[in-house]
């Protein structure tokens, strides 16, 4: 089955509508993180508000049913409830939220680090040189206890990367849009 020009040429359309959405959405990550991340919590509650609702639902009118009743009640219940506490309390949920994050990853930081300086230690007389790995566990103590001290400001340094990430995938998409501009002429 043969594809016509005009559909190329709406698939080129399409991934370059794709790569716009991802340049806007990285450039306002990266001037505004912030922001960025407080629109990131509210799309979360929209996305868990919907959820809960929609699992009730299907619970009680769809005959949606599974092994386990009361736990599908719970959860769906509980994430409807997450949903309209992160929409009522948008800044609130963005703070315990990234803490919650924040100190999950310092936490695994830190052990990653203490465990490399424990284990190049231990077996230092297998290696020619243990400064490189001391050095890896050192960083990563360090970075766990930046993500431990400063969760937020950690936070805006990952939406910035994020939206840098955003940005150069966006480039991808607009080469990948050119080219399949490129193949609809040929045809």
């Amino acid at each position: 089955m043969s594809v016509s020009v005009q559909t190329k040429r709406r698939f080129a359309l399409a991934t370059a509508l794709r790569g716009a959405f991802m340049l806007l959405a990285g450039l306002y990550a990266v001037i505004w993180p912030d922001q960025a991340l407080l629109v990131m919590v509210l799309a979360g509650g929209i996305l868990l508000a919907v959820d809960g609702a929609l699992g009730l639902w299907s619970l009680t009118f769809g005959g949606g049913k599974s092994g386990n009743f009361w736990f599908d009640v719970a959860a769906n219940a509980l994430s409807l409830l997450l949903g309209i506490l992160f929409l009522l309390q948008p800044l609130i949920a963005t703070v315990l939220t990234v803490t919650v994050l924040s100190t999950m990853v310092g936490i695994a930081a830190l052990v990653v680090g203490v465990m490399q300086i424990v284990v190049i230690t231990r077996e230092r007389e297998l290696y020619a040189r243990i400064w490189p790995v001391v050095l890896s566990g050192l960083s990563y103590v360090l970075l766990g206890l930046v993500f431990l001290f400063f969760p937020l400001l950690s936070a805006s340094i990952g939406v910035i990367f994020g939206g840098v990430l955003l940005i150069l995938f966006s480039f991808g998409l607009f080469g990948w849009a050119w080219r399949l501009y490129q193949r609809s002429k040929q045809a």
